[in-house]
């Protein structure tokens, strides 16, 4: 299995790249660390906290800039099964955010206060992924 945790400078561009004043759908798979890998230098290095719980951290600090760009989660998801796939991804963690505009995702990301919460993401993921999608009206098949 290939683990990120992170996005590269390549891809970040990317995304930059794109229509930053469209609606965008941001799929989110994570692997949580069985214990949370803080640096040596934080407070939390030597708390014995789960990766779950350092997630939840992350969410906790996060959440209030998150909510200030209008972002929102729409979907939240247990995992049960891959019939597809590698099957040793087996994701804690699964849920879309809307943004009304791509541009508010980089708002968020680049904030401050944002990133002095990253380093509780950073503890927690083993594994993730993170895919920006643009929504689409439901149909009743698959085309």
């Amino acid at each position: 299995m290939t683990r990120f945790t992170d996005t590269d400078r390549t891809q970040f561009d990317m995304f930059k790249s794109l229509d930053r004043n469209t609606p965008i759908n941001m799929l989110n798979l994570v692997q949580f660390f069985e214990k949370a890998t803080y640096p040596s230098d934080h407070p939390l290095a030597g708390d014995d906290l789960t990766g779950a719980q350092a997630y939840k951290n992350y969410g906790t600090a996060s959440g209030p800039v998150m909510s200030r760009v209008g972002a929102k989660i729409i979907w939240r998801g247990g995992f049960d099964v891959s019939l597809i796939g590698d099957t040793s991804e087996i994701w804690d963690a699964m849920f879309i955010v809307h943004y009304e505009t791509a541009g508010a995702f980089l708002d968020m990301v680049t904030n401050p206060e944002y990133q002095k919460a990253v380093v509780h993401r950073q503890a927690a993921v083993m594994n993730s992924r993170l895919i920006r999608t643009r929504p689409l009206p439901p149909t009743d098949i698959f085309a």
